[in-house]
Formats: structure tokens, sequence, C-alpha cells
């Protein structure tokens, strides 16, 4: 039996049994490196221009911040972990901020190809035998980009290297940039004595489509995770117990649009028409009142699109 090429064959390898070898089970010590990363934290985001790489370019200042910030578990299988992270600011409010979702041995992963355009590709065995794939969500849970690597436990500090892969602007930029328009990106997560750290090896460039035309500088970005106990993160924790359902409905519909093949959004470049949609839905869960499923089909009806079918698969039919 000819199986087509499709992003939802290994799965589709695995429903019917055809499946060439069981897969591997994840090593216990990259599972505890990932769920090392729960807990209470005071971070310092970094990020400074270092190479310039196109002619004239001058480097823009460095961008210095921090935050107070939870990360608590959603998910814990054998094979896959999801981490919710959660600011909280000093007055106490509470904004809910990026997921980080982790896969053993992923079968595929969803890339950034072009402008608001992200296309679901099948992994080889080859590319992900022993490794995680790591995918990050937005605020909305929205597609961000996914890396696949190894863990490496050899030095003491468990350490996990991505491979080089694209994402969308940087919210950090969204509103203050215009010179470039993708990020080509290998990122490290290190568990530290105080923590975790995330090293961000950056390239800013300018894409057509998934054409690069242009590259303008490197960036490295340090975001430092230190475990703290200063800071009261109860609201944050009672938000995500109001909210936690219709979050996992939000998670749903967005893996479902992602099922097809890929998505586009269909907003200004920040996405902040979903964001603002879904976060007002959010508030009325947290405040008790039931959203229907139709709220929140409604929000993507308005801004998510099916990814158009590409030149081969059309020539296929």
């Amino acid at each position: 039996m000819r199986i087509p090429s499709s992003p939802l064959v290994p799965l589709l390898l695995t429903t019917l049994g055809l499946a060439t070898s069981a897969a591997a089970a994840p090593p216990p010590e990259d599972r505890a490196a990932i769920l090392a990363m729960q807990g209470e934290y005071a971070v310092t985001f970094r990020f400074e221009e270092t190479v310039p790489l196109a002619a004239g370019y001058e480097a823009r200042e460095s961008k210095d911040s921090g935050a107070r910030e939870v990360v608590i578990l959603v998910e814990d299988s054998p094979s896959k972990i999801v981490l919710q992270h959660l600011l909280v600011a000093p007055n106490g409010h509470v904004t809910k901020h990026w997921r980080q979702d982790w896969t053993f041995e992923a079968p595929s992963r969803f890339e950034f190809v072009a402008d608001q355009t992200w296309r679901v590709r099948a992994l080889t065995p080859e590319e992900t035998a022993g490794k995680w794939t790591q995918c990050v969500f937005e605020v909305s849970d929205a597609p961000r980009y996914c890396g696949t690597g190894a863990w490496n436990h050899k030095y003491g500090n468990a350490t996990w290297t991505s491979d080089r892969s694209w994402r969308p602007l940087p919210r950090r930029e969204y509103t203050t940039r215009e010179d470039y328009n993708a990020l080509n990106v290998e990122n490290r997560h290190t568990i530290t004595p105080f923590g975790w750290t995330h090293e961000q090896d950056n390239t800013k460039t300018v894409r057509e489509g998934e054409r690069t035309v242009r590259t303008l500088t490197r960036e490295f970005g340090f975001n430092d995770y230190r475990r703290t106990t200063e800071t009261d993160f109860g609201p944050a924790y009672r938000y995500w117990q109001a909210t936690a359902p219709f979050w996992a409905q939000v998670r749903a519909r967005w893996q479902a649009a992602l099922d097809t093949g890929g998505l586009v959004l269909d907003t200004r470049v920040d996405g902040m028409p979903v964001i603002v949609g879904l976060f007002n839905l959010a508030t009325k869960a947290e405040n008790g009142d039931a959203v229907e499923a139709s709220a929140i089909d409604r929000v993507f009806e308005r801004h998510i699109e099916p990814l158009p079918p590409t030149a081969e698969a059309t020539a296929a039919r």
C-alpha cells in the first residue's frame, strides 16, 4: 500500500499500525531537565545586536527588561511535556505569557515560512532520533516557532540546543522595526543551580516568502530565570485555575487549524485582533461566566485561514 506524502503521514502510520518500529522511551534525565523549568522566577531579558552583516548598518541599543514569571505544568506524559508561562505585575495583575511544548521524537513540527504563515512539515527519523522538538506559542496560543535538538548531560548542567529555524519578528520589535521581517534562530536552554537560562543566537533578515534577500545583523538574546520567593504568585495560580479549561479549548482549536497542514493569520503583523478577542473571552471565564465554543470559533473564523496548497500539492492532484 502506498501512503501519500503529508505532514500527517507519521501519525497515520502509527494509527494504522504500519510504523516500522516502536518509539523509543525518552531518557529520564531529559524529562527531569524539562520539568525543572517549572517554578517561580525573577526573570531578566537582554537582547544585544552584535555583528553587523549589511553595509552601513548601525546596531540599535540593547534592550533590557525584567519580569516576575511562574511556569506551570499543563501536561506531562512520557513523551510530551507542556509548560505555560504567566507574568505577575507588581500590582498583582496577571498576563498569560508564552507556552512551550516539548515532544520526544516528534513526527512533525510547524515552521514559519512567510508573513503570518506557518506550515506543518514531517520530520524524518534521522532528524528526530533521541531528540526533543520544542514548539513555542504566542500569548494567544498562536504558533511562533519550533526547534529540534538533543539534551546534553555530559558537563553537569543539562543543556538543550536546537537546530536553526525561522520565526516572525519578536513582540518587542513589532511596533519599532520595519527593516526586517524574520529571525533565523538557534536556541539553547540550560538548567542552572539557580533556575534556568534561555540563550538565542538570532540573525535578523529580510525574507520574500521562503527566500532570504538580505541579512542585517546578528543578535544575542539572554533570558535568565532565577528562582525567587519574594513575589506573591497567588494571583497567577488563581487565574490559571479559573481559565485553564478555556485555554484548553483554545489550544485544541489552534491544533485543529494546524492539523490541516498549516495556517495563515489574517491580522495586522502583531496579531492583536486575535489576542484581544481571546483575552476578552478569557476574562469572562476568569469571572466565572460561561464561554461557548461558538465564541472561540468566531474569533478563528474571522482571523485564521487554512494554508493555501503548494504548487507541488496542486500539481499532484
